[in-house]
């Protein structure tokens, strides 16, 4: 055993933790190829652990472990090691990709403020919120997509953004029971001084048509595999979004929208057709 064999094995917790909390997203990562996948699973096992510190571990000192976080996170680049797994690959996908420290503090940022912020209420929050939150993630992901490409990668950087977005506020809806009941936040200024309603929703409907459109002239252009991949979760998302539209207001705030299995399928199957 040596420090090579402990590192894979962290890959492949990172993986792991992916493929327990989102199968749609592990489908879409696994059309990638070898070395590109083992960094989006790692990117989002980092991702996906700074957001249940702040969502899921109510019992705990929640600012504590999220701290812990940030220092360990800020040990394992330094240092290339750490004793989270999590960490391991992370930090090593960060140096391999050249992933910018900027992002990753723009997103602890923004998780740091689910600690305390419960209201969102103008469109200049909400944009720092899901910059940080949603869109660096996406910034994160095309770094590896472009493989050291700096100029490919400025040149994608905004659909990036805007796919991260798209994503993050279809996610906001679907998830409004539980972060206005059990969370007690609200992320759309649109419902500061008023309720839930058709109105509201067909506005923040249209912003988020607007983000898939500008997202995807970015995804087309993006290479091979990683264009598959990424049109995967595109119309997984989009069709999340569908369904949602077609949901009366008063039954989203209630429920949280779903796409069954045999829908994704639908879907792996149409992309994959198309690009074929």
């Amino acid at each position: 055993m040596n420090f090579e064999f402990f590192k894979t094995s962290s890959y492949e917790i990172s993986e792991l933790i992916t493929k327990r909390y989102s199968t749609s997203f592990s489908l879409a990562t696994s059309l990638l190829e070898k070395d590109k996948r083992a960094a989006i699973y790692a990117t989002y096992g980092f991702v996906r652990l700074a957001d249940e510190i702040v969502d899921s571990f109510h019992d705990f000192d929640k600012k504590f472990l999220l701290n812990k976080l940030n220092e360990d996170l800020e040990y394992a680049i330094q240092n290339g090691i750490s004793t989270n797994t999590v960490l391991v690959a992370f930090s090593d996908t960060v140096h391999k990709y050249n992933i910018n420290r900027n992002h990753i503090n723009a997103f602890m940022k923004s998780m740091e403020a689910d600690l305390h912020k419960t209201e969102y209420t103008n469109s200049e929050q909400i944009s720092e919120y899901i910059y940080g939150s949603a869109d660096v993630v996406g910034l994160m992901c095309l770094k590896i997509f472009c493989n050291g490409d700096e100029e490919f990668f400025q040149k994608l950087k905004e659909p990036a953004q805007k796919l991260g977005s798209a994503f993050q506020k279809v996610n906001f809806l679907r998830d409004l029971k539980n972060d206005i009941n059990n969370l007690g936040r609200t992320y759309f200024p649109e419902l500061v001084d008023c309720e839930f309603c058709e109105e509201s929703k067909k506005e923040i409907e249209q912003s988020i048509k607007n983000d898939f459109d500008a997202a995807y002239e970015g995804i087309i252009q993006l290479p091979g595999k990683s264009k598959l991949a990424v049109l995967l979760a595109y119309n997984y998302y989009l069709g999340l979004f569908r369904k949602i539209k077609s949901t009366p207001a008063n039954k989203v705030i209630k429920t949280r929208i779903r796409i069954s299995n045999f829908r994704k399928y639908i879907i792996f199957m149409k992309v994959m057709i198309f690009q074929s």
